[in-house]
């Protein structure tokens, strides 16, 4: 039998998985709160300073006159990131995001090479560990680089988390365990919102956070390799012992259960054996995708984390404000559910409805005056909503339409893409310096673009999942824009 008969025998989502999944979906919780830390320790009180008729010429001398009117306990008011250093503010949060870019470029192959979960453990590791850096960071300097070391590791265990909740169902269970992801995401998002109205020196707070990836990581330890990475790997046993482990977990004895060696050809195969980054630029099926994909998750990227970031900067309690942030994605994962499941929707229009609606309700946004605080929110809120809806179906797209052979690398490259949108977010909301709506004009345009742009894609509701780079060219596979690419090829 093939892997995914293999797991319809074993329980494509029994108690073994569901324990699974729901260790996985703790660190995704863990990963919300390092992402967010920034937006609640980088918080900017309002400050005094006092006037004289000398010019301070110093840094130093600027300090001594400064006064903090508000009582909050940040990294700003330890380090005075205010005026000419209130650009270490967002540089700190750019460089976590750059953080991001670079894991996921190098963690994604080489969880195809070597396997997702010693990638994954080593990553998590080394986050909790950078995460204390963090907390007990004596200078801006060494936070800073902190930040760009848990970025690192954050946006490698990210990825690879994400593609082994799916690896370890059966592939009718990849839309919800992926939606299942996205939440956890969110409600870390609003987790964090509260810990930090309960824990507001930012020191204690960012080890408060962190503490929480220590429990996780012990219970990831018992997380098992995925069953289809070593099945594509041609390492069929050590696949049927993980997979009789599930059985056996589930209840289900599956005593006939015998994968095909036809995995280890593939292994062996020297026209497979170039299955890296490569590829996608090389492949003109892999090729196409791969542009539209990371011009989406750029988009996506973009619009959610400018909006999320922005905030603090909004009227009432910026715990509130980040719990509201958070909380406002849930409703838009029971829609991607529904939609991505109707043949009518499927993902490919309802990832490009999305991004549309996320990009029109941040239009609407600029038709407000700028006193008309509570309406302007609300909008935000809503394109929030569309635009974490659209990310959620960007994932569970994305790893649909690459082979497994090539999945992590391609979920890498389209990551990477989506990290410069992430680099770019904390100042897009700076720019309403220039104009009050230039962040939302910024959003709008992105959001619908990138809508657009998903309509170029291929639909994959109820088609088969590709596990290596020959089977895209098989007529179960193939599209009409696919093969046209395919022709302009061979010309």
């Amino acid at each position: 039998m093939d892997l995914d008969e293999a797991l319809q025998a074993v329980g494509e989502f029994g108690p073994y998985q569901k324990r699974a999944v729901v260790i996985l979906l703790l660190t995704q919780v863990y990963m919300a709160s390092q992402s967010m830390l920034i937006v609640l320790i980088g918080s900017t009180p309002q400050y005094h300073i006092e006037q004289q008729d000398v010019v301070p010429s110093s840094q130093q001398e600027l300090i001594q006159r400064i006064t903090f009117t508000e009582d909050i306990d940040s990294i700003v008011t330890e380090w005075f990131l205010i005026k000419q250093q209130a650009y270490k503010v967002s540089l700190a949060g750019s460089l976590f995001f750059a953080g991001l870019l670079v894991g996921n470029v190098v963690f994604g192959p080489l969880s195809d090479k070597i396997g997702r979960r010693p990638v994954y453990l080593t990553g998590l590791f080394l986050e909790v560990v950078f995460g204390y850096v963090t907390a007990f960071a004596p200078s801006y300097e060494v936070f800073a680089l902190s930040r760009l070391l848990v970025g690192l590791m954050n946006g490698g265990i990210g990825l690879v988390c994400f593609v082994l909740i799916q690896e370890y169902v059966g592939k009718s269970y990849w839309a919800m365990t992926g939606t299942f992801a996205s939440m956890a995401f969110a409600v870390g998002i609003a987790l964090f919102g509260a810990l930090g109205y309960f824990i507001q020196p930012w020191r204690s707070l960012a080890t408060a956070a962190n503490s929480f990836g220590v429990l996780f990581f012990m219970l990831s330890v018992t997380l098992p390799e995925s069953p289809r990475w070593l099945y594509c790997q041609g390492q069929t046993q050590q696949a049927e012992e993980v997979l009789r482990c599930m059985a056996q977990h589930n209840g289900n004895t599956a005593p006939n259960l015998m994968l095909q060696r036809v995995a280890t050809a593939k292994a062996g195969n020297p026209d497979n054996k170039n299955t890296g980054i490569m590829q996608l630029v090389i492949h003109p099926v892999l090729r196409m995708r791969t542009v539209v994909l990371m011009y989406v998750w750029y988009a996506c990227s973009l619009v959610y984390y400018g909006l999320t970031l922005g905030a603090s900067d909004t009227s009432g309690s910026r715990y509130m404000n980040v719990a509201m942030y958070g909380l406002v994605e849930l409703p838009a994962y029971p829609l991607c559910i529904y939609f991505i499941n109707k043949h009518w929707a499927g993902r490919r229009k309802s990832m490009a409805s999305f991004l549309c609606l996320a990009g029109s309700a941040c239009f609407c946004t600029m038709l407000f005056p700028e006193n008309a605080g509570l309406s302007v929110t609300l909008l935000a809120l809503l394109g929030k909503l569309m635009v974490s809806a659209a990310f959620n179906i960007a994932y569970v797209y994305t790893s649909e339409l690459y082979p497994t052979v090539i999945r992590n690398a391609g979920l890498g490259v389209c990551s990477m893409s989506c990290r410069v949108g992430g680099i770019l977010a904390p100042f897009v909301p700076s720019m309403k310096a220039l104009h009050t709506s230039m962040p939302f004009t910024v959003f709008c345009l992105s959001g619908l673009s990138a809508g657009c742009l998903g309509l170029l894609l291929p639909e994959t509701l109820d088609k088969p999942a590709a596990e290596t780079l020959e089977e895209l060219n098989k007529p179960t596979y193939s599209r009409v824009l696919e093969t046209k690419a395919l022709l302009c090829e061979d010309d």
